[in-house]
């Protein structure tokens, strides 16, 4: 029995406000946002975007993203050192929020997309339901892995005691923002109805 789907009867869902509508009217009835069945070339531009990011979480991990200049010497401390660094001041709760947030997240959500485009490349048994759900799941997480970052930038705008201690941030706090906002841009441009349009045409 073949399923039918919004698209094949020429119907598309409004990215702002949800209405289904006709397609051939290009804007939607209700607030005029300009309808379109399919995200264009959804696939492959979020394989290109991903390949992007994770050619910046490799200078984002190596490379220091915050500077301590205390007493005339200079700390770099890379994420994960960072990371060591609060545990060894005791700080656990909050390595531990930092280490989820900074690297199982961006890693979990890389890999995450990675298999929902392979799903789609190779056909999966995968129902479009759980996979559905687990883009879902990935978008909302995705968004924590900014924590990193604002935590550079409220301790760059609390501490600056004089010459004493005085604390910067490192190029991978950019680095790392970049990564950050692409996955965001890859997670927002996948579009999750192709996995209804294949299991649609596997019904056929």
């Amino acid at each position: 029995m073949s399923r039918v789907t919004a698209a094949s009867k020429g119907l598309a869902s409004c990215h702002l406000c949800q209405k289904v509508a006709s397609v051939e009217l290009d804007k939607c009835p209700r607030c005029g946002t300009a309808l379109h069945s399919r995200k264009s070339n959804s696939l492959n531009r979020t394989l290109a975007l991903l390949c992007t990011a994770t050619i910046l979480y490799i200078p984002a991990n190596i490379w220091p993203i915050m500077i301590t200049d205390q007493f005339g010497s200079s700390i770099e401390s890379t994420i994960l050192g960072g990371v060591v660094l609060l545990i060894q001041m005791d700080s656990i709760p909050v390595a531990v929020i930092i280490f989820i947030a900074s690297v199982m997240v961006p890693v979990g959500k890389l890999l995450s997309l990675f298999y929902l485009c392979w799903t789609l490349k190779s056909g999966s048994s995968v129902s479009p339901r759980q996979r559905t759900i687990a883009y879902r799941i990935t978008e909302l997480i995705g968004k924590w892995s900014m924590i990193d970052v604002f935590v550079v930038s409220i301790l760059v705008a609390l501490v600056h005691i004089g010459k004493i201690l005085v604390i910067r941030p490192g190029i991978a706090s950019i680095t790392f923002a970049a990564l950050v906002i692409v996955t965001m841009i890859a997670s927002k441009g996948f579009d999750p109805r192709l996995f209804w349009d294949k299991e649609a045409e596997n019904h056929e």
